[in-house]
């Protein structure tokens, strides 16, 4: 099948399964955590996913059973492969031009550029000059090949080094980067006067407020992560890392913060990072339940553990920072039935996560009465 026809054919699935569903490119975007524009690329084809995972939670919220899901599967593999250029092997790489450059040979010399016999020389002699003059020319002709051989390298562009296939993980994930502690305790900084900020959302619209505002997580954020494996088979998290992909002096915007204070009876469990280190470390930290009579010690994540297609589990990641403007992945090592891998989690569309130090500089917070944003203390 031609390599056009194999991308057409898995976007088509895709296509359909949007179909079914009926909701707009953007609603089924917020759902699985990218953007608009990146889930219609994947429709008409223009792109190909680099994991399934994104394209196996539209499956799960279209309601594809396991069939189609393992149809869809095979066809974004088949569809992904054809964006990897393929060269044979001994075959050199296409110049600028498009044009493969033509293997340099040697140039024979005119006949009479060869050396004659002198009439005058024995016959033996006669062997052993024809004999020297045979081995000049090889000699000549080997320079020559070497020669063309090192101009044609020197030429020729270099060849582009294509990553490595990664191979599927097998769970989906979902990643939710707009989580407030408590439920209404968060600080966002935006390049925004107060008269141009809207009051604070509630918390479940809290992306599409931030988005609106171009605003960015101030000095902490928090990432609720649900994994869930794609078959019966057990699925081992050995590890949780942190990678920070840029660093940058903290933005200079205004914080806004989203609440006046509010506490809350649970402080669940999580992963505490520390994005300041030099190697930041996902440190997983106890939860404690303080709303009965006796406060209960909720117990840390125990690192390896096990997901399943029935065994679902959530992982929140708190991280901090006091003095860069951090962009940064998740990383999850994982194994199972004796295939091992990394799946990397980012933001919205793929991004990395983003956090940026507010210091302590003067929060505005919103009157509810008067409606409008006033200057307070430091976030």
């Amino acid at each position: 099948m031609p390599k056009d026809a194999v991308v057409e054919e898995f976007a088509a699935l895709v296509r359909a399964l949007k179909a079914r569903d009926g909701r707009s490119y953007e609603a089924l975007g917020r759902r699985l955590s990218v953007s608009a524009s990146t889930l219609h690329r994947y429709c008409s084809g223009a792109t190909v996913p680099e994991e399934f995972a994104v394209v196996d939670r539209l499956a799960v919220l279209c309601g594809a059973d396991e069939e189609e899901r393992r149809a869809l599967e095979e066809s974004w593999r088949r569809a992904a492969l054809t964006r990897r250029p393929q060269q044979r092997a001994g075959t050199p790489a296409p110049s600028p031009s498009g044009l493969v450059p033509e293997t340099p040979r040697a140039v024979a010399a005119p006949p009479e550029a060869l050396p004659q016999p002198d009439p005058a020389v024995p016959r033996t002699r006669g062997r052993w000059a024809r004999g020297v003059a045979r081995v000049a020319g090889m000699v000549a002709g080997g320079v020559a090949l070497a020669l063309g051989a090192v101009l044609l390298l020197w030429r020729q562009e270099p060849a582009a080094v294509e990553p490595a296939a990664v191979e599927p993980a097998p769970f989906t994930w979902a990643a939710a980067s707009h989580v407030w502690r408590d439920g209404c305790g968060h600080t966002y900084l935006a390049d925004r006067a107060p008269g141009r900020v809207a009051p604070p959302p509630p918390a479940q619209d809290a992306a599409a407020w931030a988005g609106a505002h171009g605003a960015v997580h101030g000095g902490e954020t928090l990432v609720r992560v649900s994994l869930q494996g794609r078959s019966a088979a057990a699925v081992v998290v050995q590890a949780v890392h942190v990678r920070v992909v840029g660093r940058a002096a903290p933005l200079p915007w205004r914080a806004y913060r989203m609440d006046e204070g509010c506490g809350g009876g649970v402080s669940p469990r999580h992963f505490a990072v520390d994005l300041d280190a030099p190697r930041p470390l996902a440190r997983s930290v106890a939860g404690l339940d303080a709303t009965g009579a006796e406060p209960r010690t909720i117990p840390a994540v125990s690192l390896p553990y096990t997901v399943g297609a029935a065994d679902p589990e959530e992982l929140l990641i708190t991280a901090r920072t006091e003095g860069c403007d951090c962009r940064w992945y998740l990383e999850l090592e994982w194994s199972s039935q004796g295939r091992s891998g990394t799946a990397r989690i980012g933001d919205r569309g793929g991004e990395p996560f983003r956090t940026s130090a507010a210091g302590a500089r003067s929060a505005y917070t919103y009157d509810s009465v008067g409606r409008r944003w006033i200057a307070g203390a430091g976030s």
